[in-house]
């Protein structure tokens, strides 16, 4: 099978092209495995993550990609909730130990023994893969493969984010970043909190277009400071500046909800810049997502179909998979990128 294969740690502007084209076996499904035919995969930021050495070590070579959509092409033995055929997608999580205290309380999320697809397993930038059953979800009819794919990460982390944010319908949310995330976080805001305001700050004027496009109350600068202070915030970039103006922005008692495995280290002086008794007093709270649960990837597949949620997309095929990720290194983003496989 064609697979795009990461075979080292780089930088994309040293190296544009990291991702190497290959032909690999494909796998064999074992144990209540199944074999998944691969018709589309989303790109995403965790990927430059995993590239440039943000994110736990990842097996090497490895075939990235988690934001998965696929067929059922065959099931190993045991396996019996899908059958050849079934439309399924795969997100970030590709396993955990299922005995931990975190697996039992359903946060395996937080397990040590977590897998991530694409990192420590082979993803779905190849035309296979294979995945246990009990990782895999089935797609809802109304929405197609190529807006599925960016759902399952992007889409199943932002509902995460947004149900730590702890809003409450009327309350102020503020969006920090505005990639394939916040632009679905912004649909889902207003759907489930019609009362609720959300503020948007991005670096770039489209940017700041569409979130009022999609309705947004307000949309500035990284930088800007918003017409009212807001309860919750989500941030989403890679940096560590917005943080520090994102505390600066929240009311009291409010929080921020910070949706990033790494921060780049470019930055992290602004910290110094910190204030405590005007940033952070006043009962403020921090907290980090870490990864998704199934849960969340099953309770928000049919959300985005109530909504109904259709993420704009931009389509590359595989073999353009390293296009896509320098596109998105520079900040060329809007809404999703896709990769065609099948």
């Amino acid at each position: 099978m064609k697979a795009m294969l990461m075979k080292g740690i780089t930088d994309l502007y040293t190296n544009s092209e990291p991702l190497l084209l290959a032909d690999v076996p494909t796998p064999e499904p074992c144990e209540r495995e199944m074999l998944l035919r691969v018709s589309r995969c989303g790109v995403c930021h965790t990927e430059l993550d995993e590239i440039e050495g943000r994110t736990p070590p990842p097996r090497l070579p490895v075939i990235p990609g988690h934001q998965v959509v696929g067929s059922v092409e065959r099931i190993g033995p045991g396996a019996e909730r899908f059958e050849p055929g079934d439309r399924v997608g795969v997100g970030w999580i590709y396993s955990s130990c299922g005995h931990c205290r975190f697996c039992k309380e359903g946060r395996e999320n937080l397990c040590a023994d977590f897998r991530a697809t694409g990192r420590d397993a082979d993803g779905g930038y190849a035309e296979y893969m294979v995945v246990h059953e009990d990782f895999a979800y089935r797609i809802p009819e109304e929405i197609s493969d190529s807006q599925a794919a960016p759902l399952l990460c992007a889409g199943a982390i932002g509902y995460r984010s947004l149900r730590l944010a702890g809003l409450k319908d009327g309350n102020n949310l503020g969006l920090t970043g505005f990639g394939a995330s916040g632009h679905l976080v912004l649909r889902m805001a207003l759907h489930n909190f019609p009362r609720s305001k959300v503020f948007v700050f991005t670096r770039t004027p489209a940017e700041r277009d569409f979130a009022i496009e999609l309705g947004a109350h307000w949309a500035g600068d990284t930088f800007d400071e918003p017409p009212e202070k807001l309860d919750s915030i989500i941030d989403t970039t890679p940096a560590w500046r917005p943080v520090v103006e994102a505390l600066r922005n929240l009311e009291r008692g409010g929080r921020l909800v910070i949706n990033a495995i790494r921060k780049e280290d470019r930055d992290r002086d602004s910290l110094i810049s910190l204030d405590y008794a005007r940033d952070l007093w006043m009962e403020k709270e921090i907290k980090s997502v870490a990864n998704i649960t199934r849960k969340d990837i099953e309770e928000f597949l049919p959300l985005a179909s109530e909504i109904p949620l259709a993420p704009e997309v931009l389509e590359f095929p595989l073999e353009d998979a390293n296009r896509a990720l320098l596109e998105m290194k520079e900040r060329k983003i809007r809404g999703a990128k896709v990769l065609v496989v099948g």
